[in-house]
């Protein structure tokens, strides 16, 4: 139980929770997120923060209902306050755990922004946390993907991401605490689970020990690489961009000597500067602009128009040039 106890309450001290501030845990019922709110349930009256509760019923399974109620109910016993239950309409896009996660996120945004709370704490642990950075290797994913999730963010924090799973289970059980045991978490339909429950065990088996913690230790070394890129990329783009009302505007024969991984993210920056969704697919095609120019016509990408003229490269809005504006 110390373990889980001590990385909430340094979490907490890491993302500067103040006394008076509200938190939210978000539960699933599962022993992760039972243990992470039964810890903070702790913690929080003696630090002075607050601690609530969301549980988002996702509605994919007949007992989900009657599990967020059960869940609910814990949750006050431990002294948990406010608790509620957020019930989600899943779409389609993406497949079915995209679309849930998107559905969960939503929810808990909302429920974030109506409560006051500073943030929103999530159950996630080692074995999520290399789970995530595997998945990304296989689909070829950048630095920042392979970096994984971060232990605090702007909205969510992270407290368990160096605890491993047995550690959550342990935690319940030695203090009581009932949980529920998703059987979706055993459904080979779902990637995830395959990574879980397959492939990771495959590649300790094949490799030895250890997989699951040098996955997460690579992530790690990424996020901060990625962190300082990120800063680095920032300064070029404050320093070259000339920010019009509807446009940014940038200098190409600047651009060009910059290294690929400051230049990729200044096109990112530039995209969502004018409402753009910078993928990884519009980043280099607005790179072919600079690195292959030979009078290419305009890109029309999600979001945004991007020319060259010479020397500049400009980036407009899409709606703006729906609307006509200038």
């Amino acid at each position: 139980m110390a373990d889980v106890r001590r990385a909430v309450r340094e979490n907490w001290d890491a993302a500067g929770v103040a006394d008076g501030d509200l938190v939210l845990v978000a539960v699933s019922g599962g022993a992760d997120s039972m243990a992470l709110a039964a810890a903070a349930a702790f913690e929080g009256p003696r630090a002075g923060i607050r601690v609530g509760a969301v549980i988002v019923e996702h509605g994919l399974q007949e007992i989900t209902k009657v599990v967020a109620e059960q869940t609910e109910a814990k949750l006050r016993e431990l002294g948990l306050s406010p608790v509620e239950v957020r019930t989600v309409v899943v779409g389609k896009d993406g497949g079915p755990e995209a679309a849930a996660r998107s559905a969960r996120y939503a929810a808990l945004e909302q429920a974030r922004e109506e409560s006051g709370a500073r943030f929103v704490m999530l159950g996630h642990t080692l074995d999520d946390q290399a789970e995530t950075v595997l998945l990304g290797l296989a689909r070829g994913s950048g630095a920042k993907s392979l970096s994984g999730m971060s232990p605090v963010g702007e909205i969510y924090l992270r407290p368990m991401l160096e605890l491993r799973r047995q550690t959550t289970e342990a935690f319940c059980a030695d203090s009581g605490i009932d949980v529920w045991n998703d059987p979706q978490n055993l459904d080979p339909a779902y990637l995830r689970v395959r990574v879980r429950n397959q492939v990771l065990p495959m590649l300790e088996d094949t490799l030895g020990p250890g997989v699951a913690e040098a996955l997460v230790r690579t992530a790690g070394q990424l996020r901060q690489d990625a962190a300082a890129l990120d800063a680095m990329a920032a300064v070029t783009f404050s320093k070259l961009a000339k920010l019009q009302p509807t446009s940014v505007e940038l200098p190409a024969e600047s651009l060009e000597p910059l290294i690929a991984a400051i230049q990729s993210r200044v096109f990112k920056l530039a995209l969502e500067a004018v409402g753009g969704q910078p993928t990884q697919a519009s980043v280099q095609a607005v790179t072919q602009l600079v690195t292959d120019w030979h009078g290419q016509k305009s890109l029309t990408l999600p979001g945004a128009r991007v020319e060259r003229t010479g020397q500049k490269l400009v980036f407009r809005s899409a709606k703006t040039l729906e609307t006509g504006a200038c």
